[in-house]
């Protein structure tokens, strides 16, 4: 028998993402204080089932729980990951985020407080949803709270949680936990960072702003412009095909004349409502935001990153949720490519490790 005075102990964890037009899945494995990139996988949707995986609106799955599960496995096979434990994102604008304000309590009555207060924002029945809280402001003090506090809610429908449940279990895997994308997007690209942030993520489907303040996620407004919308109007306006506007828009961007004339009102567009968030942010907390990072594969836009630091007069910089991760150096220039697309899953790899 060989005898380990101190044990080494791995744990691994798989992050899932089902995207729009992709699903993407990394692996990571823990040893002591170092995080580790075992693997990762990603499956679009126009190459398993030529259609996305959810609606226009991002609202539903297109495809059946089956089918959904049946890419999973096929990125796991192709791969290679044999690992099964798994957290699964759910997307921002699946969930319901709200923050209100409570007046001094102690801390026994904040649970029912703040069912009670739930039902003034979330749009549906509290039986048919999951709540989960957090204290943003305010902390007890002598068996109630110094002053009001703060909630932040999240309710996420239980329809949704049994299909992921239906999913994971029709791929083999052991479902961990569910969660907003904000969750895993904070964890991934703000990490120990303590300044205000506004963390913005360009998805295929959506974009979402999230305001992060001291590591705490206080504010998560979603709306319906998109990576697939710039390369649609890149597409109609120049008269090229999808394929060939998804190219210019990766490559070119708003480094092209012809093609910054086309983006610029979109692009406007986002920095308007990050604007807004950050104003309204700004009235109700006092601070102002000192950084902003982007995330979603357009945010590798050319030039984007330049516009945005020109138009906010902020710090911007474009979210690498692999920093602080080994990995081969073999990998960085892949890397490099897409990390920001792949934060999501990420964070919730991160989660749990």
């Amino acid at each position: 028998m060989i005898w380990f005075p101190f044990k080494v102990s791995y744990k691994n964890l798989l992050g899932i993402d089902i995207g729009t037009s992709s699903i993407k899945i990394v692996e990571l494995s823990r040893r002591g204080d170092k995080i580790k990139l075992e693997n990762y996988g990603e499956m679009s949707a126009d190459a398993f089932y030529e259609k996305p995986f959810r609606s226009s609106d991002g609202s539903m799955l297109l495809l059946s729980n089956s089918e959904i599960a049946k890419a999973i496995l096929a990125i796991l096979e192709e791969a290679k990951i044999s690992e099964k434990k798994a957290n699964f994102s759910i997307p921002d604008f699946s969930t319901f985020f709200v923050d209100f304000e409570l007046p001094p309590m102690t801390k026994n009555e904040l649970p029912e407080a703040v069912r009670f207060s739930a039902k003034q924002y979330i749009p549906m029945p509290l039986s048919e949803v999951t709540l989960d809280w957090a204290i943003i402001e305010g902390a007890p003090k002598n068996g109630g709270l110094s002053s009001s506090s703060k909630i932040l809610l999240v309710a996420i429908p239980n329809t949704i949680i049994r299909q992921y449940q239906e999913i994971a279990s029709l791929a083999n895997l052991k479902l961990q936990s569910i969660e907003a994308e904000a969750f895993g997007l904070l964890r991934a690209l703000v990490k120990e960072d303590k300044k205000t942030i506004c963390l913005v993520d360009i998805g295929a489907q959506s974009v979402t702003v999230n305001i992060v303040d001291k590591g705490i996620l206080k504010k998560s407004h979603s709306f319906d412009i998109s990576g697939n919308e710039i390369t649609q109007v890149i597409s109609k306006s120049l008269n090229v095909d999808v394929k060939e506007a998804e190219y210019l828009k990766r490559e070119k961007g708003l480094l092209l004349p012809e093609l910054a004339k086309v983006l610029i009102p979109l692009v406007d567009f986002i920095i308007a409502e990050i604007e807004k968030t950050s104003h309204n942010f700004r009235q109700t907390d006092g601070k102002e935001i000192e950084k902003i990072i982007l995330a979603g594969g357009s945010s590798l836009l050319p030039g984007l990153k330049k516009y945005f630091l020109e138009a906010l007069k902020t710090e911007v910089e474009i979210g690498d949720p692999f920093l602080g991760i080994l990995y081969p150096e073999v990998l960085s220039e892949s890397l490099a490519k897409f990390s920001p697309s792949y934060a999501i899953a990420v964070g919730m790899a991160l989660k749990g490790l």
